[in-house]
């Protein structure tokens, strides 16, 4: 928790922890920054579709705080984000579910535009669905030995939460 920990150096007389009702995300409040971690390292925090919601559920919460001006969105256990987890997609209700998908993405929260600033910082990987959730932030922060890439791509898996459009807004079209 190197993001937490700079935190509390900075302002150390102002840091109080919210909690969540799952241990696969992880809210604190410092001062007025909020921080989101993904918290699966046994799976690179490849995120599910409880995961997913539980992180669209701390970004909601982030925007309607008054008292938060920030947030930074960070990974635990030596990854950001290491996409959508496949494993779900097994056990996928084909009407039900593949409906969802069809109309949110996998994730859903990466194709929201969020009003207040959001911070990636980004460590180990950050592919698939994972970079698209920190495309979908203001800023971009990474370690030097980074990995992010759209992998899927290679075996037809489809980018679906607008991460290509955002890409190429960021970038231009000749890079």
């Amino acid at each position: 928790m190197f993001e937490t920990k700079l935190f509390c150096l900075l302002f150390p007389r102002i840091t109080r922890k919210m909690s969540t009702s799952s241990n696969n995300v992880i809210i604190e409040k410092i001062g007025q920054i909020t921080t989101i971690g993904i918290n699966r390292p046994e799976r690179r925090n490849c995120v599910d579709f409880n995961t997913a919601t539980l992180i669209k559920d701390a970004i909601q919460g982030f925007e309607e705080d008054d008292t938060s001006c920030a947030a930074v969105l960070y990974g635990t256990g030596g990854n950001f984000c290491s996409g959508f987890d496949l494993n779900e997609l097994v056990d996928l209700d084909k009407n039900k579910d593949l409906e969802n998908v069809f109309k949110n993405g996998f994730m859903g929260i990466s194709s929201k535009y969020v009003k207040k600033p959001m911070v990636a910082a980004i460590n180990g990987y950050a592919v698939a669905e994972g970079l698209e959730l920190a495309l979908m932030c203001d800023l971009r922060v990474m370690e030097e030995t980074a990995v992010v890439g759209f992998y899927g791509r290679r075996f037809g898996i489809p980018l679906t939460d607008g991460a290509a459009v955002r890409l190429q807004a960021m970038l231009g079209l000749s890079r």
